[in-house]
C-alpha cells in the first residue's frame, strides 16, 4: 500500500521537546482516522519519546539527537523513533512486564505496557548506524470524516 503521508523530525534529548514533537505529529492528522486511534498514537509517541530521553539517552548529552518518523497509510500509522542508546531487549522487558501484570509491587515498565496495549505491532531493533529503532504500528479503519 502507498504512503499517504510521511514526515520526519530530529530533536534534542530533552523532555521539554515533547510539546513540539506532539505538534509535529498532529500536523500529520487526517479526518479519516478516528479520534480514539489518533489519541492512542499520540500517547504511544509520547511514551516512546520520553523513554528515549529518560532511559536510552540516560547519561548522554542533551544535544544527542532523537529522530522521529511518521508514515500514514490507508489502513495504518507507523511511528519510528531512533535513539543512540545501548541495545535494549524489548521482548525480555515485555515478558517481565506481563509476568508482573497482576503484581501491584512490580514497579517500572508501565510505559512499555502502555505501548504494548496500544500497538498492533511493536518492535525495537538495533540498526547498523549504530542506533535503535522503536517501531509502533497502529491499524485503523477509515472513517467518513
Amino acid at each position: 500500500m502507498d504512503v499517504l503521508h510521511q514526515s520526519t523530525l530530529t530533536t534534542q534529548t530533552r523532555l521539554k521537546q515533547l510539546d513540539p514533537v506532539l505538534a509535529w505529529f498532529n500536523a500529520s492528522y487526517s479526518p479519516e482516522i478516528d479520534s480514539k486511534t489518533w489519541i492512542q498514537c499520540e500517547l504511544a509517541l509520547a511514551e516512546g519519546f520520553t523513554n528515549a530521553v529518560r532511559h536510552a539517552h540516560e547519561g548522554l548529552a542533551a544535544t544527542t539527537p532523537i529522530e522521529l518518523e511518521v508514515r500514514r497509510y490507508g489502513d495504518r500509522i507507523e511511528i519510528r523513533i531512533w535513539d543512540h542508546g545501548p541495545p535494549f531487549d524489548l521482548e525480555a522487558c515485555l515478558n517481565k512486564v506481563n509476568a508482573q501484570a497482576g503484581n501491584s509491587s512490580g514497579g517500572g515498565g508501565r510505559g512499555i505496557a502502555i505501548l504494548q496495549k496500544i500497538a498492533d505491532h511493536l518492535s525495537y531493533q538495533r540498526t547498523e548506524h549504530p542506533q535503535n529503532c522503536l517501531l509502533i504500528v497502529k491499524h485503523y479503519r477509515r472513517s467518513s470524516g
